[in-house]
């Protein structure tokens, strides 16, 4: 996957619906994120200004906002591993011969694909485990807030897998080329 803006060499016609797949589906997951964080911080603000002004709270407002902020969170995890934003060491990366920077890159990818099986059994397991409960105010099944670990491990295997395959799955990093560009 490119970054917009940069030009892409002409490709064949299933390698090009590949990439427009995984590119609308990188979209509809980055729009879903943005959706939940822009609920989240609504709903909190409603609460605040009727709770400080008419003494009233909408009885679903501090469980929908935990359902945001979950699956928020869970999202980003997956876009941060689609960017490459997980902990890393470059200090120590940089006195290594490339050779080895290679493995070491290698050895993450997997790993990060090890810990997206982890999140996508456990997760599911742990999903159909919660849909026999009910949330209190939505009395949605309580199914709802844990769904979206098995899509994070769903998107962090993609993404790892790609990665493994040479793929440079990050969308904004002519982004962090502009910020390190102005910067000198």
């Amino acid at each position: 996957m490119q970054a917009e803006g940069v030009p892409v060499p002409p490709e064949s016609g299933r390698r090009a619906w590949l990439r427009k797949v995984l590119i609308t589906s990188d979209k509809v997951v980055e729009g879903c994120a943005i959706g939940m964080l822009l609920a989240m911080v609504l709903i909190v603000f409603v609460q605040v200004i009727t709770r400080k002004l008419f003494s009233f709270v909408f009885f679903w407002s501090e469980e929908v906002t935990l359902l945001c902020l979950t699956w928020f969170s869970f999202m980003g995890i997956a876009i941060g591993f689609r960017e490459g934003l997980h902990l890393a060491m470059d200090m120590v990366s940089g006195f290594l011969p490339k050779r080895v920077d290679r493995i070491l890159d290698k050895i993450i990818n997997l790993t990060t694909f090890a810990f997206g099986v982890y999140l996508l059994i456990w997760g599911w397991e742990f999903a159909q485990l919660m849909s026999e409960s009910t949330l209190a105010a939505t009395k949605l099944p309580n199914s709802v807030q844990y769904l979206v670990v098995p899509i994070t491990g769903v998107l962090t295997c993609i993404y790892s897998a790609l990665q493994l395959a040479g793929v440079d799955t990050r969308r904004y990093q002519h982004i962090e080329e502009e910020i390190t560009r102005d910067a000198a």
